[in-house]
């Protein structure tokens, strides 16, 4: 089961969720906040490093990170800081992206951990967390400073499909989930489309296979020169039954409908448990429509509505969310969907940043995991 509690120090916020399965693993997931905005950058990164310090070596002894991702206000000036501090921690898959947590202050973050797990970084940078016969290969802040969105995607994809394959892995059967960063989206994204989409073609993931579940949004590296990063979840060890896609087709229509190539939802069955893994899910109908342009409020509800959807689809609920990113597109819109979202979701596990969407009329958007119970004595337990 799902156990959430909060964790206040030092201007630090911690909403922290936790699943136990049969298995014996315990995942957690740890979404950090900072509650004084006018403290300077580097107090911040201070507090949060100390306040994540305490809570992994007190309170979440046996459990390593898988995956750390940052949220920053001004990539360009506090990324180098960070990583020079971030090498305090024991390495595991890194993201930066400069999304600016959207209650004024200067650094989130979120922070993957499970138990049991036995780790090992190869060359590429990937990251391998094994456990019962399963290897989670994790990839953070993939870049390149080819000379377009479209080239530096086509070379992002190339290099992961060579290191999936140096892990006897592939792009089609394997990998669970991808995050494109895009700097100045409304420009930027079209580059993304086209080049995953060729990519993706020879790799067979067509509208007649699947695609994967993604999330493609703004986000800044720290060097003006990528325009495009990536990060990347795969799972070594699965049968392909233990991988389901989510459609929730009386709300959503199939995304290649409206040219783009990722897959709504992905579910991962294990013997004791299920991930969901939801894309960035927006206010969109089943015919591939805006709905209500323009007006937060009404964008917020039918967002959650698709979201709740999906996961109805995969067996869970808005309650089983571990962790979830909402995105908006204008900072004026932040107090309305905060408000929102502690009224109606006060349980919610999340952080709001700025980052608008891939496409300019969808003013919000919201990707989360989820994890249920299961007992599938079929497959091995996580």
């Amino acid at each position: 089961m799902i156990l959430t509690k909060t964790y206040e120090q030092n201007s630090i916020h911690a909403q922290i969720s936790s699943f136990e399965g049969k298995g014996g693993v315990t995942e957690y997931h740890i979404m950090f906040s900072v509650a004084s905005p006018s403290l300077p950058f580097c107090e911040q990164l201070d507090r949060l490093q100390a306040a994540y310090e305490t809570l992994t070596k007190q309170d979440l002894k046996n459990a390593v990170a898988v995956f750390r991702r940052y949220f920053l206000s001004d990539a360009a000036n506090q990324a180098e800081s960070l990583i020079e501090r971030e090498c305090e921690n024991p390495y595991c898959a890194l993201s930066v992206v400069q999304q600016a947590p959207m209650n004024g202050t200067k650094i989130a973050l979120w922070v993957w951990l499970q138990t049991d797990m036995t780790t090992e970084t190869y060359k590429s940078g990937m990251f391998e967390a094994a456990h019962n016969g399963y290897r989670h290969l994790w990839n953070g802040g993939a870049h390149n400073k080819a000379a377009t969105s479209e080239y530096q995607t086509r070379l992002l994809l190339n290099d992961y499909v060579m290191q999936l394959t140096e892990q006897h892995c592939t792009l089609a059967a394997d990998c669970i989930r991808t995050w494109f960063f895009v700097q100045n989206v409304d420009v930027n994204y079209a580059g993304v489309v086209k080049a995953r989409k060729e990519v993706f073609i020879t790799q067979n993931l067509t509208e007649k296979t699947h695609y994967i579940s993604s999330t493609g949004i703004e986000g800044r590296h720290a060097d003006p020169n990528v325009l495009v990063q990536m990060d990347a979840y795969t799972v070594d060890g699965l049968q392909p039954e233990q991988i389901r896609f989510l459609y929730a087709p009386t709300h959503l229509n199939p995304t290649y409908e409206y040219g783009v190539t990722f897959e709504r939802g992905t579910a991962v069955s294990y013997g004791d448990r299920k991930h969901i893994f939801l894309s960035g899910t927006a206010s969109i109908d089943n015919r591939g429509e805006i709905v209500h342009p323009g007006d937060i409020l009404k964008q917020t509800e039918r967002m959650m509505e698709n979201i709740r959807a999906l996961l109805q689809e995969g067996g869970a609920s808005i309650d089983d969310i571990m962790q979830a990113i909402v995105y908006l597109r204008d900072p004026a819109d932040y107090v309305e969907v905060d408000r929102y979202i502690r009224k109606n979701y006060p349980h919610l596990p999340h952080l709001i940043v700025l980052a608008p969407v891939c496409r300019p009329g969808w003013l919000i958007e919201t990707e989360c995991i989820a994890i249920i119970p299961a007992d599938l004595p079929q497959y091995p337990c996580l």
